[in-house]
């Protein structure tokens, strides 16, 4: 594809897959920069005319989460400034999504303040996937198209039939999602009955509804952030009975030690896509990525033709 009037800009937070969707879509990435100077200020700059051009921006939320969201911001207003035409933000993982509504008192809602942040920079739309709380695209006056990772992993699993395959739901907040992945694999499920204590980035897993006894178990998530609670509901279905286990999961955070206890653990293959950079550091044998850069590549190709984003999914409905 060869946009006559269409311009995509890779932030720093991963510009791996910046180049891969331009590959799809037949484009060079266009030249950007940014930088800190000494006092710690962001200095944001677009290399090429951008008036009258649809822009797309590529930046996924990955640590320092708040360095790449400001830098996202001030890319919005740089394009704006110079009389771009719409503007999508491409955030392949919006890591602000967990903080969804306020749970307790005296807190705020980040959710919601991300959202007004990049409204008032000035986008225009926002191109994401797998919203760990849904309800983030209500935060937006502006479009907000949510893409699904789920028919991506299940085809990887598919395509090497893993027998007596039973898919794993962490607690019962994902359960309807777990399910609908189950229904894709043609296997049953089963779910962890998952403890969280505080706001420690681990949770315990006391228990296994339904029989994975003989059977090969594969634990679906949205977000792998510690390894915890994976490696927490592995021991447990070892415990209970499972045979080999594998991990899915759309984003793969891997904060610091979660390569290690994923190595440790029982589980024989994590399986996660490319919607964050996978630095050297946290390469191993047990962790795989699959991209979804086609995916992200024909939903830019039909919001930039003005067609329908959620015909991607006819074949295979998002989970409700």
């Amino acid at each position: 594809m060869i946009a006559k009037r269409m311009r995509l800009f890779a932030g720093t937070a991963h510009p791996e897959f910046a180049r891969k969707l331009g590959e799809h879509l037949g484009l060079t990435p266009d030249p950007s920069e940014a930088f800190h100077f000494t006092d710690g200020n962001l200095f944001v700059k677009i290399g090429v005319n951008v008036r009258g051009y649809e822009v797309f921006l590529v930046q996924t939320l990955s640590p320092p989460v708040n360095d790449h969201l400001m830098e996202l911001i001030f890319l919005i207003d740089a394009c704006k400034r110079a009389s771009s035409g719409p503007v999508t933000a491409v955030i392949p993982y919006y890591s602000y999504a967990l903080a969804d509504k306020k749970d307790e008192p005296r807190v705020s809602i980040r959710g919601r303040i991300i959202a007004d942040l990049l409204e008032t920079a000035g986008v225009d739309r926002v191109l994401t996937m797998d919203l760990h709380s849904p309800q983030i695209q209500g935060f937006f006056r502006k479009p907000v198209d949510h893409l699904y990772a789920m028919p991506v992993l299940a085809e990887d699993f598919r395509a090497r039939a893993i027998p007596d395959l039973v898919v794993v739901s962490p607690d019962m907040g994902f359960a309807k999602r777990a399910r609908h992945f189950a229904l894709l694999l043609d296997s049953l499920v089963a779910i962890g009955d998952k403890v969280r204590r505080g706001h420690e980035e681990r949770a315990e897993v006391l228990s296994i509804v339904g029989d994975v006894r003989g059977c090969n178990a594969l634990i679906v998530d949205d977000i792998i952030v510690s390894g915890t609670s994976l490696v927490s509901l592995a021991e447990v279905l070892v415990r209970e009975g499972a045979k080999e286990i594998y991990a899915a999961a759309t984003h793969g955070v891997l904060s610091e030690g979660a390569v290690e206890r994923l190595a440790a653990s029982p589980i024989k293959e994590v399986v996660i896509t490319d919607t964050l950079p996978l630095p050297p550091e946290k390469h191993h044998p047990k962790i795989r990525q699959v991209s979804v850069t086609p995916l992200f590549a024909e939903a830019i190709r039909r919001i930039y033709e003005e067609e329908s984003v959620s015909f991607l999914f006819q074949d295979h409905p998002p989970p409700p």
